[in-house]
């Protein structure tokens, strides 16, 4: 009896020291756990907040901006998906991005077409991409390329430094790389110069099927208004928010049309102004939209004077229970306005206005000695700032306004300066304004013109190094030349007026011998018509119908 009970009590303590050590074991794997999440979160090399500090930032009322479940996002995914196949535009990068098998040449195109969208609509771009692949369809060969090549071909499209910085980018895969993109958005955020964070996401999408949503101005629009989002959609919390919308919708086996029919939808149906909502194929899950249908049936009851159980009504449409407190809702201080509709969302801050800047420029003109064609002269830009290593007419921005008289001092002056006591203020004389808006400068040039009577103007100035580059070119080298549109404004209000001062020349010569005709003209009277001499028309003769002579 007494072994039996001993073996029982040895039984019981083993149990018990397996028990404890499993206990042990999962506390332990409990820390390690815990200790790795933290390391994840805390970690310095993701500067951006992650999925879960997002979540855990957000009251628990903020679910109202997310998706509830997985099967709504599949339903969104799938609608989505349905309508882009149906209706997308043809684009000739989509279908680079199609068809081309090589990598490296798919992720250049899709890298080039989203640079030049940067800013810039769609239509515009079409025709200078195509022109673009057409010259360098590669990265070795945008690589080989000159800054001045690359400048000529962006001319007109604004924003040089985007072409810059990706002649800049070949040129580093090219030397660094072997020739080979980065694959991954991390990637191409961190190498690639001029590559921020939703162009990263976009190129890794699309050309390498990378599972990463994007945020660019078509998305924001479409998730503030799907997800009620309508604070300022520039600020910090709001980005984040949205970006972990658009990493949570992704869909995981097409993110490349995903990500573009997201692009696609907010710029053909929900547009910023007069959207398509009867066309959206996520209306359902929209909840601008849903507040719409709301305000309708509420007016709708009011005008029948009927009561909520007298007429069928939709339930009410939840609500943010953030309280006023919630940093995704709409500003108290400006709620919903009736009459704009899901065009409450988004809301952007007010734009600063843009700087006003007056440049005084000139256009200088000879003629060749050779074949007496009118050349111009233009000085090339600093290789940084504004409109960096373009060329332009002689220029100088003044700051503080001045009048005309002073201003032909300092354009003088600097004409002195780049090309030497050649200059004269003879032919010096001002021809107009020129009015052009960057994105965030307002210029005015006030244009002036002068002239050389000769070719003297090879050799002035070639031995100051610290002077800029200047070239004398034609006027179809103009055009050739990578010159920006403000600079093309100030040439067309130039010719403009040479062609107005010659017509005022040849209209003075032709006044000048019509005076002489009048002059042998005076004093003869004008007689009136036979059919009326030495006769007054009575007054019915007015309401006549007119006599109709025999042929």
């Amino acid at each position: 009896m007494l072994q039996l009970f001993s073996s029982f009590t040895n039984r019981k303590t083993i149990l018990m020291d397996i028990i404890m050590n499993k206990m042990k074991a999962s506390v332990k794997s409990r820390k390690t756990s815990l200790k790795r999440k933290e390391n994840t979160i805390m970690s310095p090399q993701k500067k951006k907040p992650c999925f879960k500090q997002i979540k855990e930032e957000l009251p628990k009322e903020n679910i109202y901006h997310t998706f509830k479940n997985p099967g709504e996002i599949y339903s969104f995914r799938a609608s989505l998906l349905s309508w882009y196949d149906k209706n997308k535009r043809e684009l000739p990068w989509r279908r680079m991005a199609l068809s081309e098998s090589n990598l490296n040449k798919r992720g250049y195109a899709v890298w080039v077409s989203e640079i030049m969208l940067q800013q810039t609509q769609v239509a515009t771009v079409i025709d200078y991409y195509n022109k673009w692949m057409l010259r360098w369809s590669n990265l070795q060969d945008l690589a080989k390329a000159t800054l001045e090549e690359v400048n000529q071909m962006w001319s007109g499209l604004g924003y040089y430094s985007r072409g810059k910085r990706l002649h800049e980018g070949a040129q580093k895969i090219s030397s660094e790389f072997k020739g080979e993109m980065p694959r991954s958005a991390e990637e191409l955020q961190k190498l690639l110069p001029g590559v921020g964070r939703y162009t990263a996401a976009a190129i890794a999408s699309i050309a390498f099927e990378e599972v990463i949503g994007v945020v660019d101005g078509n998305v924001t629009r479409v998730l503030c208004r799907a997800k009620a989002i309508g604070a300022d959609c520039t600020s910090p919390t709001v980005t984040e928010a949205l970006w972990m919308l658009a990493n949570t919708l992704v869909d995981l086996v097409r993110p490349g049309d995903f990500n573009q029919a997201m692009m696609e939808l907010g710029a053909t149906v929900c547009t910023p102004k007069a959207p398509l909502c009867a066309e959206c194929p996520v209306q359902t899950h929209c909840r601008a939209y849903q507040q719409v249908i709301k305000e309708r049936e509420m007016v709708s009851k009011r005008l029948l004077g009927n009561t909520a159980s007298q007429i069928s009504s939709t339930p009410d449409i939840e609500e943010c229970g953030g309280g006023g407190n919630c940093p995704l809702c709409l500003p108290e201080k400006e709620p919903w306005v009736s009459d704009l509709g899901v065009m409450n969302f988004p809301r952007k801050p007010t734009k600063k206005p843009p700087r006003i800047e007056h440049t005084l420029t000139c256009v200088v003109t000879r003629r060749r000695d050779n074949d007496d064609t009118e050349e111009y002269f233009l000085v090339q830009r600093p290789n940084s700032g504004l409109l960096a290593g373009m060329w332009e007419f002689p220029s100088v921005l003044l700051q503080t306004e001045v009048k005309e008289k002073k201003q032909k001092c300092i354009i003088f002056d600097r004409l002195t300066e780049l090309m030497g006591n050649l200059v004269t203020d003879t032919h010096l004389q001002n021809i107009g304004e020129v009015v052009h808006l960057f994105s965030h400068i307002h210029q005015t040039y006030l244009v002036y013109s002068n002239s050389f009577s000769d070719a003297s103007g090879d050799t002035v100035m070639e031995e100051d190094r610290e002077q800029p580059c200047f070239r004398w070119v034609s006027e179809a080298e103009f055009y050739q030349s990578a010159v920006p549109t403000s600079m093309k404004k100030v040439f067309r209000l130039f010719k403009h007026s040479s062609v107005n001062e010659k017509q005022l020349a040849k209209g003075d010569k032709l006044q000048c011998g019509s005076e002489k005709h009048e002059g042998k003209q005076k004093g003869r009277k004008r007689r009136a018509p036979k059919e009326v001499q030495g006769q007054q028309l009575s007054i019915n003769s007015f309401f006549q119908p007119a006599a109709i002579k025999p042929l």
